[in-house]
C-alpha cells in the first residue's frame, strides 16, 4: 500500500498572520491554529480538548492570509505533515516538531458588508496556488447573459434567482400534500 500524508483541519487563528520573506524572497507566513474535539468520558462527563497546531503558508497564499485573516478567524487548511527542526539556541541540543504545510487555506468567516454588523453569507474566496491567481470577487449585476464573456475574465458562479413561493390561491387543491 502507498504512503499518504494529508490533512484536513478546521480551526481559529489564535494571533494575527505576520508576512516575513525568504533571503531568497518568497512570502512565507506562519498561522497558529486551535482546534477542539468535544468528547464524553466513560463517567458519562462531556471534555473539550483543544490542540493548537503550527502551519506555514507560503507565496501568494501567504500574502492573501496576511491581508484577510486576523486572531479569531475560522479558516479550513488542506496540507500535508511535515518534520521542522532546529538547534535550540539556550542547550544547543536539536529539536524538532511536526506542523502543517498548507496547499490551500479558505476562509470560512462571513464578509462584512457595512459598517452596521450586518453579514453576507460564507465567504467562499479560496487562495490556492499558483501564485498568479487572483481572490474572486461578486460580479456586479449584469443583464448579459450567465457564461457570456465581456473579455474581463471568468465570472464567478451566481446562484439563480430564488422565485417567491406561489399564494394560497394560485395552489390548486391537487397540489396540498393531505
Amino acid at each position: 500500500m502507498a504512503d499518504f500524508n494529508k490533512v484536513f483541519l478546521i480551526g481559529r487563528l489564535t494571533h494575527d498572520p505576520e508576512l516575513r520573506y525568504t533571503p531568497s524572497g518568497a512570502p512565507v507566513s506562519d498561522l497558529r491554529l486551535a482546534t477542539s474535539r468535544v468528547y464524553n468520558t466513560k463517567d458519562g462527563d462531556r471534555r473539550e480538548e483543544t490542540l493548537y497546531i503550527d502551519i506555514t503558508v507560503w507565496n501568494r497564499q501567504a500574502e492573501n492570509c496576511c491581508q484577510y485573516l486576523k486572531k479569531g478567524s475560522q479558516i479550513h487548511v488542506d496540507g500535508f505533515l511535515k518534520m521542522d527542526s532546529w538547534e535550540d539556541r539556550n542547550s544547543g541540543e536539536r529539536r524538532t516538531k511536526i506542523k502543517v504545510e498548507a496547499d490551500r487555506v479558505q476562509f470560512l468567516d462571513s464578509r462584512r458588508s457595512d459598517d452596521s454588523g450586518a453579514s453576507s453569507s460564507r465567504h467562499d474566496v479560496e487562495y490556492d496556488e499558483p501564485p498568479a491567481r487572483e481572490p474572486r470577487r461578486a460580479a456586479p449585476e449584469s443583464s448579459e447573459p450567465r457564461g457570456a464573456s465581456n473579455g474581463s475574465g471568468p465570472r464567478p458562479y451566481a446562484p439563480p434567482p430564488r422565485r417567491p413561493a406561489p399564494s394560497h390561491d394560485e395552489q390548486g387543491d391537487e397540489d396540498i400534500p393531505f
